[in-house]
């Protein structure tokens, strides 16, 4: 520990926004990163524990005292080195990761927790910067070759650490380019993919090898997931053909919400909204799904539907209400009660401070309604919980204005299709059937075909990813090679 008082001395510093009236202009990042010399005083602040926590919070348990006693001490290089020992993509968590870890702070349980998550960002954007981010290539091909169906951060995850480990990885992706949900999912300005760009370069120095635009299983999507899909290839092929196959794909199958007047123009899922527009920032044609001038109502209260927020404000919405079933969480957690756990609290995203986001808490939707086969409203009803159960306030329906709503309630299951193809038993909720603990983790219940990511674990976490595809690739190489090195 560097600094044996600096949780005493030194107030947490957040990373700082770009004025809002500038940022809604573009679809570029606006989190203004730490300078060297604020990330050092932040890093002063980690207290070292006994035992931290925050190892344990973080589901890739990075180092985490370790690499901010370094950046305290402007150990930059070495920092970056214990960072990458356990997360191969930190500039994606350190964006867009909740932090879990912080949570998890000792410091948190009476104080502001340690910003763990702006410190991983500044070591690895300084990183980049400095030219210490280089491909590591084999030092010996074991002639086995992978498959791994699926480009987001757990297929990503488990290719490098496999070509790492001297094999051959083709990754198959659905869509015209790489990162899966972490491509298309997440708007530009919480994440620019040119950072998904960079790592698909190293990444192909290391011996990967990327198919775009290939469907592993079946052609035909659900509805609400666009793709670029130009070919078709079938498990028998892949197993044909390559040692070992990891399933990866994400979680893609949004939840509908079937009630009358669900067919109406200007009922959308949040993907159909959210695709499309990343597309347009990348140079594609223009999003055919336009809020300006609408009011915008988005059902779904998660990270997901905070992204409507933000892309209907940069769009011009008029106004842009967020609906959440569940009743408004408490402003403050009870730390003695919930810490080091993840506490259910209020969270205002940048996105909900945009504009004047109106957030209904405990609300239901009844019906949406149009004129003309157009959405000109919805209509609610407000919830009543109690002992867990749900009922209907008498008497309390309000019809919201509204030219677009945005259905953002989650994910249900993997694409329909591929696990059917490959075989593969599914678990109660549709995913793929792997234990993660023991002998043969990650191992499905058809012969060489693994499993990891949302497509095992369900709707989850870009870090729950990484941790899943790392542990899934050494799984992988344990069955091909009988050993490994590579890390769990």
């Amino acid at each position: 520990m560097g600094k044996p008082t600096g949780f005493l001395e030194y107030q947490r510093l957040s990373q700082a926004y770009e004025p809002v009236p500038e940022r809604i202009k573009s679809y570029k990042e606006f989190v203004l990163r730490l300078s060297d010399e604020q990330a050092a005083v932040q890093g002063a602040r980690c207290m070292d524990c006994g035992i931290p926590f925050c190892n344990n919070g973080c589901p890739v348990n990075n180092i985490i005292p370790d690499w901010n006693d370094l950046v305290y001490r402007g150990q930059w290089q070495q920092a970056i080195e214990v960072l990458h020992s356990t997360n191969n993509f930190p500039e994606f968590t350190g964006r867009i990761c909740p932090a879990p870890c912080e949570a998890a702070c000792t410091l948190n349980i009476n104080s502001d927790a340690v910003g763990i998550k702006s410190i991983e960002q500044a070591i690895i954007d300084k990183a980049w910067e400095q030219g210490w981010v280089k491909p590591q290539p084999a030092a010996a091909k074991t002639g086995k070759k992978i498959a791994v169906v699926g480009s987001g951060p757990a297929g990503m995850a488990a290719a490098q650490q496999l070509a790492r480990a001297g094999h051959d990885v083709t990754v198959f992706e659905k869509n015209d380019r790489v990162g899966g949900l972490l491509r298309y999912g997440i708007p530009d300005f919480k994440m620019e993919k040119s950072l998904i760009d960079r790592r698909v370069e190293q990444m192909q120095a290391e011996g990967v090898t990327f198919r775009t635009g290939v469907v592993v299983g079946a052609k035909d999507m659900p509805a609400g997931i666009i793709n670029d899909a130009k070919e078709v290839v079938t498990a028998d092929q892949l197993k044909a053909e390559f040692d070992a196959v990891v399933l990866a794909g994400g979680s893609e199958v949004p939840r509908d919400l079937p009630v009358p007047g669900r067919e109406l123009a200007g009922v959308h899922y949040a993907l159909e909204f959210l695709i499309p527009q990343n597309k347009q920032v990348a140079g594609d044609r223009p999003n055919p799904i336009s809020a300006e001038g609408c009011n915008v109502v988005v059902i779904g209260g998660g990270d997901t539907g905070s992204d409507c927020v933000g892309t209907s404000y940069r769009h011009g919405a008029t106004s842009v209400t967020q609906f959440e079933v569940m009743p408004q969480p408490p402003e403050q957690e009870n730390k003695a009660l919930t810490w080091p756990y993840w506490p259910i609290k209020l969270r205002t995203s940048s996105s909900h401070l945009e504009g004047e986001t109106q957030r209904e808490y405990a609300i239901g939707t009844k019906e949406f309604i149009g004129e003309n086969g157009k959405l000109t409203g919805v209509r609610t009803v407000r919830l009543e919980w109690k002992d867990g159960r749900m009922s209907e306030v008498a008497g309390s329906e309000q019809v919201f204005p509204a030219e677009r709503v945005f259905l953002a309630m989650g994910f249900t299951n993997p694409v329909g299709g591929m696990l059917e193809a490959f075989g593969v038993d599914k678990d109660a909720r549709g995913n793929a059937k792997a234990t993660t603990d023991g002998e043969g983790c990650y191992a499905t219940n058809v012969d060489k075909v693994f499993a990891a990511g949302d497509v095992r674990r369900g709707q989850s976490l870009v870090v729950w990813a990484i941790r899943e595809g790392r542990q899934c690739a050494r799984a992988v190489d344990e069955f091909l090679m009988g050993a490994s090195v590579l890390p769990r």
